[in-house]
């Protein structure tokens, strides 16, 4: 096989074999929740399986295995430690109930299945971006590993602030519209678009990393339309009294200044 297709069958392989342990975990703990808190190590795992199947640039091998080891170290440490003790999300749950019997079987397509799917999607710039040996680290990659950065730092703070906010017993069922969740109603998002922008750009100067771009692109459309802000928003809003107003005044996405408040005629 050619470079480029053993670094995309590995990081497929990769993904699944995540995956799979991951379904036959929240089997045995039944809690298919556990395929979140996996979501950002198994990233980790696909660079470096295909760091160590492809001979590229040992620098750019080296920043996109260390960009995306630490996003997704981080992410996972995070969501388990939010989520330690709380049971399943309701989310699976609801799917538990509708499936029955079948649930594990359904669980391990339309779940598990799916979510090595977009990995290897996402994964594209840190596979394909490992494997040209020419040319090194220039000004693109610099411009990728300060997006990157950019990223980490909003939702590495964004979620602290959050955090904090909720450890206060005085903030119960409120909105959070502090700090930088004052300028975007999704700093985590948003952070999370700008780290795969920027190792997008860092797989892009290789040239055949550019086709990494891809899953720059997939990944912010899943958070800004499909798994993240909408899907999210939809049951805030049920559930926090005043997030209509937030709404109207904060940014869904992109951190602006809020808007004015509209005076009553």
């Amino acid at each position: 096989m050619s470079p480029t297709v053993t670094a995309l069958v590995v990081a497929a392989g990769a993904a699944a074999a995540v995956m799979v342990l991951t379904w036959v975990a929240s089997l045995v703990r039944h809690d298919a929740s556990l395929v979140d808190r996996v979501w950002g190590f198994g990233f980790v795992v696909v660079a470096l399986a295909v760091a160590h199947a492809v001979d590229g640039n040992d620098d750019r091998q080296w920043f996109l295995f260390g960009m995306t080891a630490l996003w997704g170290l981080r992410l996972s440490i995070y969501l388990t430690w939010r989520n330690w003790g709380n049971g399943e999300d309701f989310r699976y749950q609801s799917m538990r109930k509708r499936h029955g019997a079948r649930f594990p079987w359904v669980s391990l397509v339309t779940v598990f299945g799916v979510q090595a799917a977009l990995m290897w999607i996402v994964a594209l710039p840190v596979s394909l971006g490992q494997v040209p040996d020419e040319p090194g680290i220039g000004v693109i990659a610099g411009v990728g590993v300060a997006l990157w950065a950019l990223g980490l730092l909003f939702e590495t703070v964004g979620d602290l602030q959050l955090a904090r906010f909720k450890s206060d017993p005085a903030n119960k069922g409120q909105v959070m519209d502090r700090g930088l969740w004052r300028y975007t109603r999704h700093p985590n998002y948003f952070g999370d678009a700008c780290v795969w922008w920027g190792i997008a750009l860092v797989a892009a100067e290789s040239g055949l990393g550019a086709i990494g771009i891809i899953g720059a692109v997939v990944m912010t459309v899943l958070l800004r339309r499909v798994s993240g802000v909408t899907l999210l928003e939809r049951s805030l809003h049920k559930r926090r009294p005043g997030y209509a107003e937030y709404v109207a005044r904060t940014s869904p996405f992109v951190p602006r200044p809020p808007r004015s408040a509209k005076p009553h005629p």
